[in-house]
């Protein structure tokens, strides 16, 4: 029997700093530490230099980890049968599949203030979280989205037909 699909949600990081962007970004401030703590060297204060070039590695090596999270992406396909959540990551793919009757969505506040609040899709003892990269504006959201899809547990909403755009009536 085969699954008709009710809905697909696809979420990833918002990362609107293109590779050449970042590049400009990270010689620009290359050229102007290095000038400053150049001047500075000139100075007598030669110290300054291996300082400075420290901090060029450390923004280099925090920008490539910030350039490398654009590649993240997070499926979720709710069917009549099931929730999928598939994971994709530059090094690894993953996949959890949960039945969609016992699955259930939950929203877990951050251990402090300053921590954000964690949403999973859980059942039979099994979680998977969704969206951590979100705000928690965003979070909320799809928990909202989620959770008419999903129902509670024991309680799957009724399904919706699909509507395709080209299916839509026009007005002429």
């Amino acid at each position: 029997m085969a699954t008709t699909m009710i809905d697909r949600i696809e979420i990833s990081p918002h990362c609107s700093l293109t590779t050449r962007g970042a590049w400009i970004f990270f010689a620009s401030l290359c050229i102007t530490s290095f000038s400053l703590a150049g001047l500075v060297a000139l100075q007598g204060y030669w110290p300054v230099l291996p300082f400075a070039g420290l901090e060029m590695a450390l923004l280099g090596w925090a920008l490539k980890l910030s350039m490398q999270r654009r590649h993240y992406r997070q499926t979720i396909t709710v069917t009549a049968e099931s929730v999928e959540i598939e994971e994709y990551l530059p090094e690894r793919q993953g996949r959890v599949v949960f039945p969609r009757h016992w699955a259930q969505v939950r929203m877990r506040g951050g251990l402090s203030p300053l921590h954000p609040s964690r949403l999973t899709i859980e059942s039979h003892g099994r979680r998977c979280e969704v969206g951590s990269f979100l705000n928690e504006q965003e979070r909320t959201g799809l928990a909202q989205r989620l959770r008419l899809l999903i129902g509670r547990i024991d309680e799957s909403p009724p399904l919706l037909p699909q509507v395709s755009a080209t299916s839509l009536p026009t007005n002429r």
